[in-house]
Order: C-alpha cells, then structure tokens, then sequence
C-alpha cells in the first residue's frame, strides 16, 4: 500500500511550483504587510490573502476570530530599579538595553516595590524530584531566574533529558509559574547560551506590544515580567553580596535554596492597552472515505510576526521587521500544499486541514486558541505537520522533524524520506528546546501527534545561511525576502509534508503518541 502512494506522490511532485512560493513569500514579507504584526492593518491583509488563496483553490475557508488585548510599556510612564537599605543601587534601568519586558496585571499601571529572590531555575518537576523553591512564600517577592532547565550531570545524564531543554527551561514556564506562586514579578537573567539567542532578539521581541488572552478579574498577573542583561545581573547580585557564577553553579543542585538578594525592585510600570481581533485562517479539504472523513490530518504555520519596531542598529531608516523566512517561508508553502492538495485525485480517505495560525510571536496563542477550539474533535486528529521558519538554500540531504520519533508514526516517516533521498537526524540543537517553541506544541499537549519539519543545513554554505539569519535576521528588520533565495529547495520541503500527510491520511490507523509520552492521550 505504501508502495503506490509513493508512486502517486512521486508523479505528483512535480505539480509544485517554487515561483509561486516565491511569489507567496515575497507577498508575504513586503513593506505593504508592514510586519504581519496580530490586530494591525497589516494582519488583516494577511488573513485576507491566506483566505483569498485558499477560496481559489476550491476549498471550504473560515476565519476563526481569536480576541486578544495588546500590551505595550509606556516608557515615558514607565521606571525600573533597584535599593539595599532604601538607598537605589542600581536604575532606573534603560528599556531595550537593560531590560525588556512589560506589566502582565492588564492594568494600566502597576507599582513596584517587593524583596527579590534568586530562586535558581525556578523549576517545581516532581517526576524529576526537583523543586527550587523549597516552601517559600513567594507571594508578593521578584523573583529572578535562570533561563534554562537545571543541567544534567555525569551522575545522571538524562536528567531533564540531558541536553535537549525541556519546557521547565522555557521563558513560558517560568513566568507561569511565578504567576502561579503570586509573584509580584520575575526577572529572567539573558544570556547567549541559556537563551539560544542574543540580546537583540530580546530587546526586539519584548520591548514591543505583547499580546495576551484576557485574563479572569480576579487572576492573578505579574506586574513585571521581564529579562534583564548578564551585566545587569551581575551588578544586582554584587550589590546584594552575592556572586553569579557561583549561585549558578549552586542552582544546578536539588538541594538549592532559594537567596533572598537583600535588595528590593522599585519604580512603576505603565502600560497602553488595545483590544483586538487577529484571525486563525482555516481551509478543509474533505475526505473521500465516508467514515475517515470525520477524521483529519491538521497542515499548519503561523501567519504573523513583528509588525513595525524598533530600527536595528544597523540600518536606523528601517522598522519594519518583514518576517520572509519567520514565516512567510512556511505559509507559502502551506498555501502551495493546499493548491497541489485540491488538485489531486483521488482524494485521501482522512479529511485535511490547512491552519494558517495568528500570534505564534506572542507565545502560540492563535494555535493554542485552535487547539481548545477545533474544528473536529481533537482526538480525531490523527497528525498535525508544522511548517515555521524554512531556509531556501538549496537541497538538503537530512531533515529534522521535531518530536516524530515519540510516535507511532516514526518508521513510517522515516521510510518516506527514505524513498525521498533523505535522513531524519536529531534536532541539532535540543538545547534551545524547539519542540515548545512553535505551533505543534499546543496541538501535542492536546493529545495531537504533532511536530514541525526543520531542514539541517549540510553544506558549508548552507551553514553560513543558517548562521547569517540567526545571527542578524532572526526576529530583526533583517528578515527580509532575497531574490538570490534558491526556491528549489521549497519544492522538497512541500514534496516530503505532502507524502507525510498523504501517509498519514490514508492510514488504516491513527498515529499516536508513544506509550508514556508527556503528551499522550490518557485512557
């Protein structure tokens, strides 16, 4: 069976056109879409674009409204500091290039004025036996904390899964839980290797608007969430009396305890307040078995990014942070699956879907809104295939497909590859924790056998791409579409989440998460 479906898919390969994901792309990433920032006009030419596409190709299309309120710090009502024994010590601090972040009390104001406490990684995982807190009463405190999950060591390589990071190591979960334990703030130390990334993207990303699900009246919010530089931290813990390395080195131990610094957070946070609308863009290609029909294969990517900023140092004329390969690159591909998929007969037996998602920048919140609104029973969803952040520099030989092998799936897509000329290989880097970075992580935690395709740069120049945007493109006005890109290498990546879905949805059975998975379905 296997067999004739990679016949069909081979033939059909060629019905992809990379001039039209080029198009899509340059579409996409122009000044005109000002960023594809969620609730700005450029958001609205989006949906309407993805959705305009997607009627054309036949196919059953809705926008999903997903209600959002937009948070921006108000600098100019805004001051961040620090005192030991009422004399400041540090502040007030320079937003973007001390501190990035903002209020998550969805007021408009908020005073600061609480103990800070070094609490290590912050991290409560009782499958690990690990708590950071050790029964403090944090409600009230600042807490500050490392970025990243407590390491592994000789004694126990696997702990949090050795090198990959996990999602205690998220910048989510540690403000999640400081909400949780009714922090009145948390501080998350920036640095290059914890993060995965430098400064600039912090700056970028957090100095803007943030947007947020609104929130019960009487839920608990952070009144500053936030992440300060490595010297920023520095300077704190000395003054508290107190070295960084040396309370880093004690956090990667269970029997840390929390540091109270001796210095306490001061100042006030303004903030303005916009409610809006962005939309999930949701097109059906309905199923030709008459019972599997009710059972889908979900393609999906994120439509949004930046919308207009900050100038990046480099060019002071430029704010617009276009978003060509973050993520143009994976909607362009989705709208051309969708295309190639409309045109192919016979239909899979298993409908599918094709999610063109909003927000992802400002924490997955358009798929998670997908994820507790679907358009089926989730638990009829039998994959989900994510497209984010595709590199068009030529052919690869090996792919990352970010949590396949914790599925059922796994032999099946590595025999696809296979016939494809291609390898899956781990995630070359898993301490940057990619598989709770992006869209398929909600539908994971909603039982959903889910994971994105990653293409592993395998030549020298392939290597220099990848580092140039990561260093200088990623979530900066750099991100900016290149006539030079070699579209060639889309037509692999569509061709390979064509043959994964195409398996998947003629399937006899659904694929499922390995038993004992995080994320598997509890009977």
């Amino acid at each position: 069976m296997l067999s004739a479906l990679l016949l069909l898919a081979t033939t059909l390969a060629t019905g992809f056109n990379a001039n039209a994901i080029r198009a899509h792309v340059k579409f996409l990433s122009s000044d005109l879409l000002e960023g594809r920032g969620p609730g700005t006009r450029g958001d609205a030419l989006t949906t309407n674009y993805i959705a305009a596409q997607f009627e054309s190709y036949g196919l059953e299309t809705s926008l999903q409204k997903v209600s959002l309120l937009g948070i921006a710090t108000d600098e100019s009502k805004t001051e961040v500091g620090f005192t030991k024994n009422g004399s400041p010590i540090a502040g007030p601090l320079k937003f973007r290039d001390e501190f990035a972040g903002g209020d998550q009390t969805q007021g408009l104001q908020s005073q600061l004025d609480s103990d800070v406490i070094f609490v290590g990684h912050g991290v409560v995982a009782p499958e690990y036996k690990w708590d950071d807190y050790k029964g403090l009463d944090t409600r009230g405190k600042t807490l500050v904390m490392l970025v990243n999950d407590p390491p592994a060591s000789a004694s126990e390589p696997d702990l949090f899964k050795g090198r990959a990071r996990t999602y205690y190591g998220r910048w989510t979960y540690k403000y999640e839980i400081g909400t949780a334990k009714g922090a009145q703030g948390v501080i998350l130390i920036h640095t290059n290797d914890a993060a995965g990334y430098g400064w600039q993207v912090v700056r970028n990303s957090w100095s803007g608007e943030q947007a947020y699900v609104r929130k019960a009246p009487d839920a608990h919010g952070l009144s500053l969430a936030a992440w300060v530089t490595e010297g920023v931290a520095r300077e704190l813990f000395r003054a508290g009396g107190q070295d960084l390395d040396a309370l880093t080195k004690a956090a990667a131990s269970r029997d840390f305890k929390p540091v109270p610094l001796g210095i306490r957070l001061k100042g006030h946070i303004g903030s303005t307040i916009r409610p809006f609308e962005t939309a999930n863009v949701i097109a059906k290609l309905e199923g030709s078995d008459a019972t599997l029909k009710n059972e889908a294969v979900l393609y999906s990517a994120h439509h949004d990014h930046l919308g207009i900023g900050t100038a990046d140092p480099s060019d002071p004329t430029d704010t617009i942070y276009n978003g060509a390969l973050d993520n143009a690159s994976g909607v362009a591909t989705l709208l051309e699956l969708a295309r190639v998929w409309s045109n192919t007969t016979p239909r899979p037996k298993r409908s599918l879907y094709f999610a063109a998602v909003a927000a992802e920048e400002q924490g997955l919140l358009g798929s998670r809104y997908l994820a507790e609104h679907p358009p089926i029973p989730v638990s009829n969803i039998a994959l989900g295939i994510n497209l984010d952040e595709l590199y068009f520099f030529g052919n690869v030989t090996n792919v990352a497909m970010l949590g396949v092998e914790r599925t059922t799936f796994f032999p099946t897509a590595q025999a696809i590859t296979k016939e494809l000329g291609l390898t899956i290989v781990p995630d070359p880097a898993p301490e940057q924790g990619s598989y709770y970075r992006s869209d398929h992580f909600n539908f994971g935690k909603a039982g959903v056998p889910a994971f994105t395709i990653k293409q592993v740069a395998g030549t020298e120049a392939q290597r220099a791409f990848h580092a140039d945007f990561k260093g200088k493109r990623y979530h900066q006005p750099g991100d900016e579409f290149d006539p030079s890109w070699d579209f060639a290498s889309a037509n692999q990546v569509a061709t390979l989440a064509f043959r994964l879905g195409e398996a998947a949805a003629n399937a006899s059975q659904k694929a499922s998460w390995l038993p004992g998975d995080e994320f598997a379905r509890k009977p």
